[in-house]
């Protein structure tokens, strides 16, 4: 699906740190704040290899200008959910994450991080692609020579309803921080509103949040339709609501609304196409 819209940059931190193929088998052992990665035989610990390979890798990582990372699942090197930690005894003590996966993700604290097993589940999936893009909106705003305040709280303006549909509260923060913007300078402003903007998109949409989304979209609408066609748009919202329908179908009829008229405050909404529609998504929410 993301191949035609990404390049992809392969990272093995095992074989790049040196260890063969084929390789034993590795655990993480002991403090799950620190564990060791052991291999399951021979108990070599290969903890200070990895972690001197990892801090080398993700200094080279900072030059590709990531926008996601997706991540081995149940990997002791690249696991980010619920990866197993042995005590001394070798009894299962904690779930935690791998030695790399740790290291990348101190390191990219915003970059849109999922393991490949819950890129099986389709909403996990949408909701992990709209974060990719998401990022790279944002990056492409903040990467200019001197952001601006404006930029930011136009910006703000453009994802109210993308924010909504994620996270009401994340979208109340970030209205009240753009309320304020005078107060802080450019860059501050940006790393604020950086953090708590991806952090809402991390938080999954729902039917019950777009339903609300929707309708107050049609709220906004209202004076521009005739009622029969406020009706037709209602009933649209309606089916969705009952799961008769997909998303993109009340969507798709928004849009055309909006083209046509055109609504000027509604036109650039990011809500309305948050990525690309080769992708086929919001099929499944």
């Amino acid at each position: 699906m993301l191949g035609p819209f990404v390049e992809w940059v392969p990272v093995c931190p095992e074989v790049e740190a040196g260890l063969s193929i084929p390789r034993e088998a590795m655990y993480l052992s002991g403090d799950p704040d620190a564990p060791k990665l052991l291999t399951i035989h021979t108990k070599i610990d290969h903890t200070a290899m990895l972690k001197v390979f990892s801090q080398r890798r993700v200094h080279v990582l900072q030059a590709d200008d990531l926008d996601g990372y997706i991540f081995k699942n149940n990997s002791p090197t690249c696991g980010i959910h619920r990866v197993k930690i042995y005590s001394e005894a070798d009894q299962l003590s904690k779930l935690g994450r791998g030695i790399f996966s740790t290291i990348v993700q101190k390191t990219f604290p915003l970059l849109p991080m999922e393991e490949e097993g819950q890129l099986n589940n389709a909403i996990s999936r949408e909701n992990f692609i709209e974060q990719l893009f998401g990022y790279r909106r944002w990056k492409a705003l903040v990467q200019v020579k001197r952001i601006s305040r404006k930029a930011i709280v136009d910006f703000h303006a453009r994802h109210k309803y993308i924010l909504l549909a994620h996270s009401a509260t994340h979208y109340a923060v970030l209205e009240k921080l753009v309320s304020a913007a005078e107060q802080y300078t450019p860059s501050n402003l940006a790393k604020h509103y950086g953090e708590v903007f991806m952090d809402a998109l991390k938080i999954k949409t729902t039917m019950k949040k777009h339903v609300k989304v929707l309708q107050a979209l049609a709220g906004h609408l209202k004076k521009h339709l005739r009622a029969s066609e406020q009706t037709e748009l209602e009933d649209t919202i309606t089916k969705y609501h009952r799961q008769l329908i997909p998303l993109t179908i009340p969507l798709t009829h928004m849009q055309h609304i909006v083209r046509r008229l055109p609504i000027s405050s509604l036109i650039d909404q990011v809500y309305l196409n948050p990525h690309p529609q080769e992708l086929i998504l919001r099929n499944h929410i």
